[in-house]
């Protein structure tokens, strides 16, 4: 095999596109960027960047690491590169390793991590060899940048790491040299080693487990290490043991708790900060609380300690200014995600969490701490720029963080114990004279809320006053974290107990949070509005007596805030909609709210990302106004369906040209979202606006229906449903190419992305079955399609729970209005249907599934026969049946028992006493 060698030409091109790219001008990005994309269709690329890299001493260091840069990018292409481009690549990243210049010296060590984790250790033994043996070179910096490579490698992927070759493998050797090392004279060598071998305990390494007592002795040996960044990964070893190992570290437990209650107060914050993880990780483990318990007096005052603002904390956080009129910088405010409306039911309380059209991504509420977390095996982790954080250092995970999630999953596990070993420490701290004290206090109280609210409870009554009288506070941190904490108890200041409890606690913490939302400190406005949309949630229709103040202040904020504040209002307009629902209609209300709405909607181009939080808000507004907000309906209709073709019309282009960059979809998917609301809104009365649409809505949501991205078909087809609700009539000439596309939509194991799509669609078919009306002749040729593709869903071992609810509401109405097609399957589906839907909570959709059910058993009784006790259990979980339900479940159950009295009793004796009671009270059988 001839070696490669660069073509001049090739080179050139190359070498000019990375100096162009040190131009920041926005136009000239964007076209180096689509260079640089067609680069990667050249099966030499990496090749040219490898050498550029290595081999150009002549061309300045920044260069030469855009290329290491570059390549590492691009250290997939190796996997289909011609055998001499890779090992010139090989060759190539492993020379410039030994370059004199440190800056090339370390790309090309991020380039080795990066191809040896995509050729896997396995396929490029020389590199790992070549790396263990600089660990004995004589030049400590050659020592330290070969360990600091395999430090990345054993965190990036210690499973790839853990491989046999030639009957050895490597870790039998590397392990015991990194125990060794561990004592090294240089304690970036002594923290490269602890850290390399702590990777290990999360896979069961079994090179390392031979030897976990020699290591467990070598964290305590390195325990009282001069050094902090050692120190670190001592703890940081100990969090990782306590998560895979405990059984190793429990006979140790008194030394070790010493020990890391001691780093917890360590004077360096990362050694401090990882030596809490400690305790957030135990109290995460609920089999390890037996052991936890006996230390909460310890541990839980050191984690309150934790939780005031360091020195470094208060600069960046540049609390006290009253900002409100500094127009934020960009760099402040974070990308969100919009993930479009899924369609789901709510359970009963022993079910998961409850909700009926909910969006995929949370809303944006501040915390007072949180943690970005990706989900991995530990094998494919990206990495973020440490720049990525530069403006965002109040957001950063730090001590103060976590220990608050830690007390508030310590106060899950413990609650009662907890607060009565606090209440001491707390109450010094919430009447301190320190402001820093006092706020730390009111952070914990916020960070126990969910936990131990129980034991909280009463001490409420002199705690909520306190923090209503907290938000006149001077300083802006405090009156900023007592609003959380304040959102953190909303579900007891907003309970219907009492005029008294309305007048001491829900009007003032309602009155209180309000004037936080016109604070004129930027950091006290969005914790105020955040933890009033919570108020907004927890309070639901309690709130509609207080609307036109609420309202004249949220409003009034429109004119005050900033960009970044001003997407977090339009969260809380939106929530407020949703908790009021129809009251919103008064007009009175509308002529408040629908002004400063327009007006920002106006002002918002149709590619401008702020137009995605206004069109969300908007599709709330829309539902709670109903037919009030028919005179706002024509511009808003015609935005929307603009929207969607302008949208539609870029991803066909895109498809034609993929060097481009794909279209962001969530223009697309919210302009479909608030369709679905103006729909729910309106109904018929958006007939005019469908039928004069150009293009026509209904076809451009044909195209939505194929659309390749599945935000975009979620949304599209909860916007089915909503038409089959609100305006059947209209959706009806459509359906056979609509049903077309929803049929092949129904899988049984969708692709995780594909989850909330298949949902609507299962769910939409339903709605559409119903409009139709009893055995229409048209949707029979339907029938058999849908339902041979719903029972595979229903019966899936492996599809979600919202899929099957979705599924067997849908089932349950089509036989309600096809029977004859579909009681034959009956048997093959009864017991999963009943099992699918039993825990829902009561509403329209079950109600007319469960006639369905009804339907279809007395069609075909026999059906049902192998099922019988997982129907009546579904039967006496209803709490309110519709009086019609209600009757057809007494005739079927009279029936059963009319049929075969002897055969029935015996059966019903089988049955659960619960059941036997119920079936009996209720339905005398």
């Amino acid at each position: 095999m001839a070696p490669w060698t660069p073509q001049p030409s090739g080179l050139q091109e190359i070498l000019q596109t990375i100096h162009e790219s040190t131009d920041m001008n926005t136009q000239v990005q964007r076209n180096i960027t689509q260079k640089l994309n067609q680069f990667t269709r050249a099966p030499e690329y990496i090749a040219y960047l490898a050498y550029i890299l290595s081999s150009m001493p002549q061309e300045e260091d920044r260069i030469r690491t855009i290329a290491g840069y570059l390549l590492k990018n691009n250290s997939r292409l190796i996997l289909g590169s011609p055998a001499e481009v890779a090992e010139y690549v090989k060759t190539a990243v492993l020379q410039a390793f030994t370059d004199t210049s440190i800056m090339i010296r370390n790309a090309a060590s991020q380039d080795i991590v990066a191809f040896l984790g995509v050729l896997e250790p396995k396929n490029w033994p020389e590199c790992l060899q070549h790396l263990v043996n600089a660990l004995d070179s004589t030049d400590i910096d050659r020592q330290e940048a070969a360990f600091n490579a395999l430090e990345k490698a054993c965190e990036d992927y210690p499973r790839k790491m853990d491989f046999e070759l030639n009957g050895t493998r490597p870790l039998d050797f590397m392990i015991p040299k990194f125990l060794m090392l561990s004592e090294h004279p240089s304690a970036k060598m002594r923290s490269h080693a602890v850290a390399c071998l702590s990777y290990f305990v999360p896979v069961n390494c079994q090179s390392l487990l031979v030897h976990i007592d020699t290591f467990i002795a070598c964290l305590f040996k390195r325990a009282s290490d001069d050094d902090p960044s050692v120190r670190r990964h001592v703890c940081q070893a100990l969090v990782l043991l306590l998560a895979a190992r405990p059984e190793k570290l429990m006979p140790e437990m008194a030394n070790v708790a010493e020990y890391m209650l001691y780093s917890t107060r360590d004077k360096n914050e990362n050694v401090a900060l990882e030596a809490c993880e400690f305790w957030l990780t135990f109290a995460e483990d609920a089999d390890l609380a037996m052991y936890l318990h006996p230390l909460l007096e310890k541990v839980a005052p050191v984690l309150l300690d934790c939780m005031v603002y360091g020195e470094d904390d208060l600069l960046w956080l540049e609390g006290d200014a009253e900002d409100a009129a500094i127009p934020d910088k960009e760099t402040d405010i974070k990308p969100r995600h919009y993930g479009g409306k899924s369609h789901g039911l709510e359970r009963d309380a022993n079910g998961a969490p409850t909700g009926g059209e909910s969006s995929e991504t949370p809303k944006p509420r501040i915390g007072a701490y949180g943690q970005e977390t990706i989900d991995s095996d530990g094998e494919d982790d990206y990495d973020l720029d440490d720049d990525d954080f530069d403006d965002e250092m109040s957001t950063e995970w730090n001590l103060r963080k976590c220990a608050a999630a830690a007390l508030d999953v310590l106060a899950v596990r413990f609650s009662g114990d907890l607060l009565n070993v606090l209440l001491g420490p707390l109450k010094e701290k919430l009447w301190s004279p320190d402001w820093l004290q006092r706020e730390s206090g009111i952070l914990a109280l916020g960070a126990m809320a969910e936990g131990c609210i129980e034991a909280i409870e009463p001490h409420l009554p002199t705690l909520v006053p306190y923090l209503i009288n907290t938000l006149n506070d001077a300083k802006p941190l405090v009156r900023s974290i007592t609003c959380w904490t304040l959102g953190r108890y909303a579900s007891w200041t907003t309970q219907p107990i009492s005029e008294d409890h309305k007048n001491q606690y829900f009007i003032p913490t309602m009155e209180g949070l309000l004037r936080m939302v016109l604070d004129n400190n930027k950091r006290v406005q969005e914790a105020g509005c955040s933890a009033f949309a919570t108020l907004e949630e927890d309070a639901g229709s309690e709130l509609a007596p207080y609307l036109e103040p609420v309202l004249r202040n949220l409003v009034f904020a429109f004119d005050k805030y900033q960009h970044k504040n001003m997407l977090i209002l339009y969260d809380a307009v939106g929530t407020l909609a949703d908790a009021v629902g129809r009251a919103l209609q008064n007009p009175t209300y509308v002529e408040i709210l629908m002004p400063p709405l327009t007006n920002r909607w106006s002002k918002l181009k149709d590619d401008d990302d702020d137009l995605i939080p206004l069109l969300e808000c908007l599709a709330s507004v829309t539902i709670a106004m109903g037919p009030s907000f028919l005179p706002y309906a024509g511009p808003v209709f015609e935005r929307c369906t603009h929207i969607i073709h302008s949208s539609l019309l870029r991803y066909q282009a895109f498809q034609q040209n993929p060097d481009t960059d794909e279209p962001d979809k969530s223009f697309l998917v919210v302009a479909l979202d608030l369709l679905s609301g103006l729909t729910q809104g309106l109904g018929m009365g958006l007939e005019p606006l469908i039928t004069q649409s150009n293009p026509n809505l209904l076809n451009l949501l044909t195209v939505c229906l194929k659309h390749p991205q599945a935000p975009v078909r979620q949304s599209a087809y909860a916007l089915v449903g909503d038409m089959a609700m609100g305006c059947f009539v209209l959706l009806r000439p459509h359906m056979p190419g609509i049903m077309a596309e929803l049929i092949l939509q129904l899988d049984p194991e969708p692709k995780v992305e594909f989850i909330s799509a298949s949902n609507n669609a299962a769910w939409s078919v339903g709605e559409v079955a119903l409009r139709y009306g009893r055995d229409d002749l048209e949707f029979q040729q339907w029938v058999n399609p849908l339902i041979s593709r719903l029972i595979p869903i229903l019966l899936h071992p492996k599809a979600p729970r919202s899929l099957h609810e979705n599924a067997a509401v849908s089932i349950g109405r089509i036989g309600y209005m096809h029977p004859v097609l579909v009681a034959p399957h009956l048997p093959e589906f009864a017991q999963a249907w009943c099992q699918a839907l039993y825990e829902i909570r009561d509403n329209e959709e079950k109600d007319s599934a469960f006639r369905g059910l009804c339907t279809l058993v007395r069609t075909n009784p026999a059906g049902i026969a192998k099922s019988l006790l997982w129907f009546c259990n579904s039967i006496v979980r209803w709490t309110q049946p519709s009086p019609e339900l209600n009757e057809m479940f007494q005739q079927l159950l009279q029936e059963f028992k009319q049929h075969d009295g002897p055969g029935w009793a015996a059966q019903v004796a089988s049955f659960p006493p619960v059941i036997q009671e119920r079936l009996a009270t209720r339905y005398g059988v």
